[in-house]
């Protein structure tokens, strides 16, 4: 063994354990603080680059999740505008039946056309009324709507529109109808239960889209949920074995600074030999 005052071996060995057990102890308190084991590029770059990739799927699918809850709320509205129409469809009919009475004098007449013509009008405000997010799909402004279904965008999910208003295809009821006389209330019944059977038609049809809308909106949900489980498996830490990693790299720490202090005192030693 020999002895020397510039180059202390054993103190030299101490002080590389010991930074080592400074580099573990300060991996693991971060950790704890951050609840992740790979919390940036540095600590693993391979699992951080897969991680960060997922974030974005991620990300993106709630941007799909914005968009369908958008277009599914459209389609409600939509949907309560042809329930209300539908039912002021009936109440039309029962008007006109009544109206159709030969019967009926003058007054009473009258006192229906005004009830007629009054829930006839309704219709108009309601399917004027029926906007969500400057979308109307019962008015005929737009075709369809559409709504993302990927995270990257190249796919949609589609619902068309049902235009409602009075004097199209699927109402059949004109602006001006009426129930003034017995004639025309007459004429009017065949009308209004021909757009009543094309309004439930084309309530059926929304409320398909509305269910395709739905269980796109599920399945992302839970694509988004199994996906972030994914990253948590990914870089998440383990508490309980970080903390008992902390206890030991703590209990190594002291070890290693007495251990650097013995050897720094070590050369002291050779003062003896000069006595």
């Amino acid at each position: 063994m020999s002895f020397s005052v510039n180059t202390n071996v054993g103190a030299m060995t101490a002080l590389q354990y010991l930074g080592e057990t400074q580099g573990q102890l300060s991996q693991t308190q971060s950790a704890i603080n951050s609840g992740l084991k790979v919390a940036n590029a540095k600590d693993n770059g391979a699992i951080y680059a897969i991680a960060q990739n997922q974030r974005g799927s991620v990300a993106g699918y709630q941007s799909v999740l914005n968009s369908l809850n958008n277009g599914s709320s459209s389609i409600d509205v939509a949907l309560s505008a042809g329930q209300s129409i539908s039912d002021l469809l009936i109440q039309l009919k029962q008007q006109a039946l009544s109206a159709a009475d030969p019967s009926l004098d003058t007054a009473s007449r009258q006192a229906l056309n005004a009830n007629f013509t009054a829930l006839r009008d309704q219709i108009t405000t309601i399917v004027k009324n029926a906007v969500f997010n400057n979308f109307n799909l019962v008015d005929g402004s737009t075709n369809q709507i559409q709504a993302l279904a990927s995270s990257d965008g190249t796919r949609r999910v589609t619902t068309l529109a049902q235009n409602l208003s009075l004097s199209h295809g699927i109402v059949t009821l004109t602006t001006t109808a009426t129930v003034s006389t017995q004639a025309k209330a007459s004429a009017l019944i065949s009308t209004l239960q021909t757009s009543l059977t094309n309004v439930n038609g084309a309530l059926a049809k929304l409320s398909a889209g509305a269910a395709k809308f739905s269980i796109q909106a599920t399945f992302t949900q839970k694509l988004s949920d199994t996906l972030t489980a994914g990253i948590g498996n990914l870089v998440d830490a383990n508490m309980a074995q970080e903390s008992a990693m902390l206890q030991s790299l703590q209990v190594k720490q002291q070890l290693g600074v007495q251990a650097l202090s013995i050897a720094n005192q070590a050369p002291q030693t050779i003062l003896s030999l000069f006595r």
